[in-house]
């Protein structure tokens, strides 16, 4: 590599796919280092060096090439580190590799651009403000010394980057160069890059076109004199927190020396798989009992907050129920009582080497992930390990060291911990407020009887110990031999009026894993709205009643998912098939014997409401909500369920609806992997003989039907249910034939468009929507009220659509034909693991399409398609011929924020508003059955041969 510059790795893989070169490329420091507010928002507008360089200076040419031949990229900050990656076809590499190359060499750095820049970053900051978890974040980091990078505004908006340094007389384009300047040097960077080219004319390539990276040999940024940034007064105290969502959480957090350098032995690790054990005996296990607790989750997440050069945290959240709540410091106390039980006992060999074996048989058999995430994994490994450790350092567990694990263990007491407390019903007790997300919070010492009763002589709870051997860890990992012939696509090995089996055994990755995914259809769900939050609850219990059997399952690298679907249940197992029926017959058992007692449906029914909340209060869902219920007949909106939980349930209920669902069933499954067909026969056998349900009295469709909407624009403006939040969501909705070509010559210009140049917003993007078989496509911005009212917006975008026609007639043959090349290149690219070629067959089995060859149907139709086509088909579904649904959710436009009342809104009805004048020609939607009521339907979307 270039050792003058920077740490190269290049990777060869003979099962990547060979038409994507994928590249990562990491930068040490650009954000960690800030050194006033405006630099620590700075490093949030570095995505501006990729608007054009001196030898390509076009602003969007790099996204504009990628697209063109298939391509993506993406750009990260994180604490110390920022990572930017991009992949593109086989044969375009060189140049994108050029192109992308430039950016670090000579960026233009346009004064305009990073104007523009500006907003996206505010809009990404306006974006975040909702977010529990970031909120959460800045108010633990204003918690660190004075002066510490970590207590400094990490995220950027449009005070900190525009209307102070107007202020102020700062020129920020001038310290946005300076800080280019200093930092994008070539000895902080490390490269990564995979292809199925030789390893010698990787290494050429990179060498001609990254030598001329500058190198400004200033000494790396060194943070080594910051140490203990959260060793102050104000960290080991109880905050009082005042969430957005509907949610009742303790989290309880140590601020520990920087951990990194025993990633061979990874104590946290270690430490954290005890902690968030679920099984016997555990934390989780004592709590759930109590029905004091819903999750528990343990350690580092190994993000820059979590883990840098100044300190690593160790973190337990539990996510409380009311009662739980209620008495939290008796949850403190059991966490405390489990942590002084593994001080006593010390680390744990046969545990340690245990946890070790899943990881290496993980490693061993891992399935490929994409090459994209690939090889920025391993851009930042090199950051932070020796070369010999690059592919393997964040992964194995390399070493027992009782010492290690011992000293971590040490520091983990309640001297030295900082509790902090979420709950809605903080509102009204918490006075102060956070500085830039708005955060109401309060700081209290720790009550003194519980302080001393944690530091004195604590008693162990003779409930919690250690967890025993695990049954479920795979030995044999023999490849079974097939005992059928070979087939391309799953085949109905099983057919009855009670269910059938679709199967496929695996040659192509051979691998000792399977997947097994059921599809239980119920005609009970849909019934009513009291039914469809029923089997919310019954899915929700079914899983609190599997979590402590199944645990030993899922950390022996086992998975199982409960997904309540819209017609029946959907049970989705994977991983190693040695002990994979073993988990498979667990969750049919309890399925079979369901059960649920007063004290945990109470629980499950409060904790469903605070969900159903918590989905409504954001504007993307609550649009997704209204767009589905005009769409989809008879489909039971969000609002709905929320009506029908808080009017209120009962246990009988839930019990009598538990037997009715599964009394008449139709059960269809998929087996692929490393089973043979006798053996995937048994899963069939066993729901059917377990659950003995009747057959169905009549099929049950899979998909709703579809309203077809007239030829006309209309519009649904509803307001957020998020009360003071300014974030609005606008999707302008067509229902056509959709042609996906469309899309993909769509994205980027969309993108230029309503982000790059108008600023609308941050999330901005083009999508071909499946509406129960029904197609369309949208455009969607996601933008704030306080900036733009959303009739405006939809205006943009019509705007934008009215280019995009224009465009489409000045594109030329050849133009087309590359697009359309890489489409069908992307579609040809091999299945990089066995879960994509999985799910790409369960979509057809879950909506019993069966179109099993859909992909190369496709790729034949794209072949087959030209320039004509599209340009007429677009101009047909456009102006007076379009049936045409747009879909407002609003903001509150008020800057001041209102003190008054709670901060939670009503979320129990929708607040219909009707459209502006500017809308000319669009008809409001003010009542949704009245509006649907007349319409035709689509027929079911079923293909019968």
């Amino acid at each position: 590599g270039l050792s003058n510059f920077w740490p190269v790795l290049h990777i060869n893989k003979k099962t990547t796919n060979a038409r994507h070169i994928n590249i990562s490329f990491l930068l040490k420091i650009p954000t960690f280092i800030a050194s006033s507010i405006l630099f620590s928002s700075l490093s949030h507008c570095i995505p501006v060096v990729f608007m054009g360089s001196e030898k390509y200076p076009s602003e969007n040419g790099f996204d504009a090439f990628l697209k063109k031949h298939g391509g993506s990229d993406n750009a990260s900050t994180d604490c110390e580190r920022t990572i930017f990656q991009f992949d593109v076809q086989r044969k375009s590499f060189k140049e994108a590799l050029d192109r992308w190359a430039q950016f670090f060499i000579c960026p233009l750095m346009i004064r305009d651009a990073i104007d523009r820049e500006v907003e996206a970053v505010d809009s990404e900051y306006q974006l975040a403000k909702p977010s529990d978890s970031h909120r959460k974040e800045m108010l633990f980091g204003s918690l660190a010394k004075p002066g510490h990078p970590m207590g400094k505004f990490c995220w950027g908006n449009a005070q900190t980057l525009k209307q102070e340094p107007k202020k102020k007389k700062i020129n920020v384009y001038k310290r946005l160069r300076a800080f280019w300047k200093k930092h994008y040097s070539a000895h902080y960077m490390t490269l990564a890059v995979q292809s199925k080219e030789k390893l010698d004319t990787l290494e050429e390539w990179v060498r001609e076109i990254f030598s001329k990276v500058p190198n400004n040999g200033l000494p790396k940024p060194d943070f080594s004199d910051m140490p203990e940034p959260f060793d102050t007064p104000a960290f080991n105290k109880l905050y009082r927190v005042v969430p957005v969502r509907k949610v009742h959480a303790l989290n309880i957090t140590w601020a520990l020396p920087p951990q990194e350098k025993y990633y061979r032995v990874k104590p946290l690790h270690y430490i954290s798989w005890l902690i968030g054990h679920e099984g016997t005996g555990s934390i989780l296990s004592v709590l759930r009992k109590k029905c004091w607790a819903l999750a528990l989750f343990g350690g580092n997440s190994e993000t820059g907050f979590d883990q840098n050069t100044t300190y690593s945290i160790f973190s337990i959240s539990i996510t409380l129920t009311d009662e739980g709540f209620q008495n939290f410091y008796q949850v403190t106390h059991l966490v405390f009582q489990y942590l002084k039980m593994l001080q006593l006992l010390g680390p744990q060999q046969r545990i340690y080497e245990e946890i070790q074996k899943i990881e290496a048989n993980e490693f061993h058999y891992q399935e490929q992930i994409d090459p994209i995430e690939y090889v920025e994994d391993i851009c930042e490994n090199m950051q932070l390990f020796p070369k010999e450790d690059f592919l393997t350092g964040d992964q194995l567990m390399f070493e027992y060291n009782a010492d290690v694990i011992s000293a971590a263990l040490s520091l983990l007491t309640p001297e030295k911990a900082n509790l902090m407390l979420l709950s809605p019903e903080h509102e009204g007790q918490c006075p102060l407020r956070e500085k830039w997300f708005g955060t109401q919070y309060s700081m209290q010492d720790i009550q003194q009887e519980w302080m001393e009763s944690w530091t004195g002589n604590l008693e162990l709870n003779s409930d919690l110990h250690l967890p025993a051997e695990n049954k479920f860890i795979a030995t044999d990992f023999t490849l079974k031999p097939s005992d059928c012939p070979d087939t391309e696509f799953p085949v109905r090995i099983a057919d009855s009026d009670r269910g059938c089996l679709w199967y496929r055994k695996d040659n192509k990755f051979k691998i000792p894993k399977a997947y097994i995914r059921f599809h239980l259809i119920s005609p009970v769900i849909q019934q009513s709205a009291k039914n469809v939050v029923l089997f919310d609850l019954l899915v929700n219990i079914l899983g609190h009643n599997l979590a402590e059997p199944a645990y030993e399952a899922e950390v022996a690298q086992l998975e199982y998912k409960l997904v309540a679907g819209e017609h029946g249940l959907v049970i989705k197992v994977k991983g190693f098939n040695h002990k994979l029926l073993l988990l498979f017959h667990l969750i049919i058992d309890h399925l079979a014997d369901f059960s649920a007692s007063p004290d945990v449906f109470s629980m499950f029914t409060e904790q469903l409401k605070k969900t159903y909340f918590n989905i409504l209060i954001k504007p993307e869902k609550l649009g997704k909500d209204v767009r589905l219920l005009i769409l989809e007949h008879s489909r039971w909106s969000m609002v709905e369920k929320y009506q029908a939980l808080t009017a209120g349930l009962t246990s009988d209920e839930l019990m009598a609806f538990s037997q009715h669902f599964r009394a008449e069933l139709y059960a269809e499954g998929l087996v692929q992997g490393n089973f043979s067909s006798t053996e995937s026969l048994q899963f069939l056998q066993y729901v059917t003989d377990k659950l003995q349900f009747s057959k169905l009295p009549a099929e049950v469709p899979v998909m709703f039907r579809v309203v077809e909407l007239p030829l006309k624009h209309h519009i649904c403006k509803v307001k957020s249910l998020n009360k003071g939040d300014a974030n609005s969501e606008v999707t302008v909705y067509y229902q056509v034939d959709t042609i996906v070509v469309f899309q993909m010559h769509m994205e980027e210009p969309c993108f230029d468009f309503l982000r790059t140049k108008e600023t609308l917003g941050y999330h901005v993007y083009p999508t071909c929507r499946n509406t129960s078989g029904v197609l369309g496509f949208s455009v969607t911005v996601e933008t704030q009220a306080t900036k733009f009212n959303t009739e405006l917006v939809e205006l943009k975008i019509e705007e934008f659509l009215a280019s995009f026609e224009e465009k489409l007639n000045a594109l030329t043959e050849e133009a087309f034909k590359t697009q359309v090349t890489a489409l069908v290149k992307l579609k040809e690219c091999e299945d990089t693991h066995l879960g994509e070629e999985v799910d790409r067959n369960w979509s057809e089995v879950v909506t019993q399409q069966y179109v099993f060859d859909r992909l190369n149907r496709e790729i034949e139709a794209l072949k087959q398609m030209t320039r004509a086509e599209l340009v007429s088909w677009f101009q047909e579904h456009r102006g007076q011929n379009s049936r045409k649904l747009s879909v407002h959710v609003k903001g509150e436009e008020d800057k001041e924020e209102d003190l008054s009342g709670s901060a939670y809104g009503e979320v129990s009805k929708l607040t219909f508003l009707p459209a502006s004048p500017k809308m000319a020609g669009a008809i409001a939607i003010m009542d949704i059955p009245a509006f649907t009521k007349g319409l035709p339907l689509f027929p079911y979307h079923k293909i019968l041969e």
